[in-house]
């Protein structure tokens, strides 16, 4: 589904894009069973596996966000989108976004989306849900915490472990 997932950064692109221009990404990805579903649908017929980790999460700035709230809703679309709707865009649901409160008292807008009716041919078509928690940083910058990952199946990270780890998420003060 043109994702590309490595140890520093994690991405999806259309996959109609030879230049795997990224809709979406994040850095230092954590990454749940990173082959849970392996297969070489892309078609290009030269035998290459792809895998589809089960799920995934990271941070990324968020330079052109209007506000928590708009990167939040964005980012958990795009997720969706990139890594198990396209191209059907109509089948992403997002919903709004909430006030979101950590432990450690960071606040912020978090949204989730999720995927319904997934169709495609391949071995690892599933759909998937993503949630983003969009927040201020100490320097006042708009950053995000993101989780991806597969929905409907047995294996699925249910969305009350997913709230409980982002309730984990904190600033950590980057100061030599």
């Amino acid at each position: 589904m043109g994702a590309q997932v490595d140890r520093l950064v994690s991405y999806v692109a259309e996959n109609s894009d030879p230049e795997e221009t990224p809709l979406v990404g994040f850095s230092a990805p954590a990454i749940l069973k990173e082959k849970w579903c392996r297969s070489d649908d892309d078609g290009n017929g030269n035998g290459t596996q792809e895998d589809t980790p089960l799920a995934a999460a990271g941070s990324r700035g968020e330079p052109d966000a209007r506000s928590t709230a708009e990167a939040a809703r964005e980012n958990a679309r795009l997720w969706v989108y990139g890594s198990y709707a396209q191209p059907s865009k109509e089948k992403v649901t997002t919903g709004a976004a909430k006030p979101f409160t950590t432990r450690s008292g960071i606040t912020g807008s978090v949204a989730t989306a999720t995927s319904t009716g997934v169709d495609g041919t391949g071995r690892c078509s599933y759909d998937g849900r993503a949630t983003a928690f969009a927040f201020e940083n100490s320097a006042g910058e708009t950053v995000s915490w993101n989780f991806v990952g597969v929905r409907g199946v047995d294996d699925e990270v249910p969305e009350p472990t997913v709230r409980k780890i982002l309730g984990t998420v904190r600033l950590v003060d980057s100061t030599p």
